[in-house]
């Protein structure tokens, strides 16, 4: 846990940007500035307080951008970001996001009329000054998204705090929860801690003579225990936020008696038990349900359907077993169903999803779901993404799936769907689609050639992997202007590799391994423009689901994917391209298990980002290019069971790859093979059997080093590689 914390601390400040606040402390804020704020004042600043903001510069880097505005010649109600009242008072400091270096001057805490003081999104560091916590008159204090540190549990408490709101979320705080702090301060409204380090348990006496306590949010830390029975008492309570901690032990009975709140979420811990049936009745109120990523068993309780105003509902990676209730139909609001990774059973058809008419996000994958499509779902005309991979469903795709017009992401992969030419031709109508993964379904059949598969003019990922079918690559794909990943690997497509594939100018990531492909590597491939360029290509494009790369690596943006060309395990011939130098965005290139001959090509050495080279299994002759030792990034090299010959380069990264890399090279020396260079007694390396040493061997290798090359876990490749 200490090491995805340090990731997340790592990710955010190289992100520097903020997570929505909730609706309701975002109006809180609202009604608690509009107190804060007040006129242009017609009187100068109070000097003392003057005094109080120069020196809380003073504690700042010289290169502030502050220094232009806060002179001390002039009215400091005047100076940026500071609002006084008609009486000269500062009332409100708002510095977020100004670049601010240094620490925090406890004489801020001097300001006794200040109402609302906002440092966040700075690179603020130290502690966070006593005086501020205590203060008597601060009703916001938001100092999040800085660098801060220290322990605020020994900070003493003070009577008749007018604190209401407070979040030090995304720093580095630590040391148990400040109970003591947090006891004078009754009028607290919303209390945001998330993404810091505190541990230990979340304290009984939270809510205690905190009448209007409305949101609390402790996720991203490493607190642990159970949670505290006493949090049902919190009748004002709305959001309850506590995922991605160390949390253990059963939802308790009592969390149900918080009847008002809106969010409950406990993401990502070790809780156990299952959802009551008797008490989620009185949870009313509930917009979002989020106990995703931890121990949950049983079933989702008929009960359910009483939860009108629910809209999301996130219970994947749990073991939660059993049919829908078809009670989840009287659940209208509903905009998102995640249920992935649990062991849900049954047909769909229990549930009539035309009741769900704001359904946008249905996630399935990888239950035991049986049967066909419901058509009911046909009507959910807002839906955006639908994942049913991995589950065991049959049948034809239905041409009402064309109702569905909203839709851009869609996986069927892994399920006993048949008819690809159908499939192909009914899943062009909702013309938004971005996202199509099929694969590991309709075994055997042909690949479609009909020039009349048109449309996908919005398709940036398509994958139909692991289908055994037969035929060539067709010339339909020539027209997916917009392409950028294509997988079509573990198929039995024969023929040539087209010419036309550098046409599509966005395609980064080709997948093709595992058929039987022939004849010669297409000089044109090399022109592919974005293989050649290093710039990653602009797209704000977010997924609305998660493509896995592996179970632990997922990317919600396209452009995100490696750069990759796998052309393994084909019968391609002929030698590999001079050309192949120009794809220098490469991160991962496998030409292994083809009938490869020639030299190694020296223009190889210009693919300066690669981290995977796997050229074995081949014919290839000469010596290994010296200037390979470059290429920096290269963390798995495989050019084993070819003719090449000569020393093997010890510089570089070239010391750090075993002698499997290598063997079957009887012409090959080096200090990890048994032909020592400048030996003439050392006999021939042997021979790696190729059944011994075969594409399952290679590629499971290649992966661990660099996850998810040429793969997507959605298409469940990881049984291609480990059973």
């Amino acid at each position: 846990m200490q090491n995805t914390m340090r990731s997340l601390h790592s990710t955010r400040n190289n992100r520097r940007t903020k997570s929505p606040l909730t609706p309701l402390l975002g109006f809180a804020l609202l009604l608690l500035l509009c107190v804060a704020s007040a006129a242009s004042p017609t009187s100068s600043c109070v000097e003392e307080e003057r005094r109080s903001l120069l020196k809380f510069l003073s504690e700042l880097s010289q290169g502030s951008s502050l220094i232009t505005s806060w002179r001390n010649d002039t009215n400091c109600c005047m100076w940026k970001g500071i609002i006084c009242n008609a009486d000269g008072v500062v009332t409100e400091i708002s510095l977020a996001s100004m670049g601010l270096v240094g620490r925090i001057s406890p004489t801020l805490g001097n300001l006794t009329g200040l109402l609302s003081l906002n440092l966040s999104s700075n690179s603020l560091s130290g502690e966070l000054p006593a005086e501020l916590l205590l203060s008597r008159s601060i009703v916001i204090l938001d100092v999040s998204f800085n660098n801060l540190n220290g322990d605020l549990h020994k900070l003493p408490s003070t009577a008749d705090q007018a604190m209401q709101v407070i979040n030090i979320s995304s720093n580095w705080f630590s040391g148990k929860f400040p109970s003591t702090t947090l006891e004078g301060m009754k009028n607290l409204v919303a209390l945001n801690m998330s993404n810091n380090s505190f541990t230990g348990q979340i304290p009984s006496t939270i809510c205690d003579n905190k009448l209007s306590f409305a949101v609390l949010d402790l996720s991203l830390n490493q607190f642990n225990g159970s949670i505290p029975l006493e949090l049902g008492n919190c009748s004002a309570l709305r959001v309850l936020k506590a995922g991605h901690n160390k949390l253990s032990g059963t939802l308790p009975d009592e969390i149900y008696n918080a009847t008002s709140l809106e969010q409950l979420s406990f993401p990502n811990n070790c809780l156990q038990g299952a959802l009551s049936t008797q008490h989620i009745v009185k949870l009313s109120n509930l917009v979002i349900l989020d106990l995703a990523e931890n121990g949950l068993s049983g079933k989702i309780p008929d009960s359910i359907g009483q939860l009108k105003r629910l809209e999301e509902i996130h219970l994947e990676y749990n073991s939660i077993s059993g049919e829908l209730p078809s009670t989840l139909s009287k659940c209208s609001n509903l905009t998102t169903i995640i249920l992935r990774s649990n062991i849900f059973h049954g047909e769909l058809k229990n549930v009539n999803f035309s009741m769900l008419s704001n359904l946008k996000v249905l996630d399935f994958m990888s239950n035991k779901f049986t049967g066909t499509i419901p058509e009911s779902l046909y009507f959910c005309s807002n839906l955006i993404a639908l994942r049913l991979s991995s589950n065991n469903f049959h049948g034809q795709i239905s041409p009402r799936i064309g109702n569905l017009k909203s839709l851009e992401f869609l996986s069927l992969t892994n399920n006993s769907f048949t008819n690809i030419t159908n499939a192909l031709q009914v899943l062009k109508s909702p013309g938004n689609l971005t996202t199509l993964l099929i694969g590991m379904n309709f075994k055997g059949e042909a690949m479609p050639e009909d020039e009349t598969v048109d449309g996908y003019q919005n398709l940036q990922l398509l994958s139909i992997a692991d289908c055994s079918l037969s035929g060539r690559i067709p010339h339909w794909l020539s027209n997916l202007k917009n392409l950028r990943e294509l997988f079509l690997y573990n198929n039995q497509l024969t023929g040539p590799l087209p010419d036309w594939i550098n046409r599509l100018s966005f395609l980064s990531h080709i997948d093709i391994s595992n058929n039987s492909l022939s004849g010669e590597i297409p000089t044109a491939l090399m022109e592919s423009p974005t293989l050649k360029s290093e710039k990653i290509a602009d797209s704000d494009q977010v997924l609305p689901l998660p493509v896995y790369m592996t179970p632990s690596l997922q990317y919600r943006k396209v452009n995100y994917c490696p750069k990759v060309l796998n052309l393994g395990d084909n019968e391609l011939t002929g030698v590999i391209p001079l050309e192949i130098g120009h794809l220098k965005a490469l991160t991962s290139l496998n030409l292994s298990f083809n009938n490869l001959h020639g030299e190694v090509p020296q223009s190889i050495c210009n693919l300066t980002n690669l981290q995977v080279l796997d050229l074995s299994n081949n014919n290839l002759t000469g010596e290994i290019p010296a200037a390979l030792e470059n290429l920096h990034f290269l963390s798995n090299l495989n050019i084993s069971n070819n003719d090449l010959e000569g020393p093997i380069p010890m510089g570089g990264q070239f010391s750090t790859f075993p002698n499997s890399s290598f063997v079957g090279n009887s012409k090959m020396c080096g200090p990890m093979l048994t032909n020592h260079c400048n030996s003439v007694e050392a006999g021939p390396d042997p021979m790696v059997p190729t059944e011994l040493y075969g594409a399952d061997i290679v590629f499971a290798f290649a992966f661990s080093v660099f996850a998810g090359v040429g793969v997507l876990y959605d298409q469940m490749v990881l049984s291609r590689y480990f059973g």
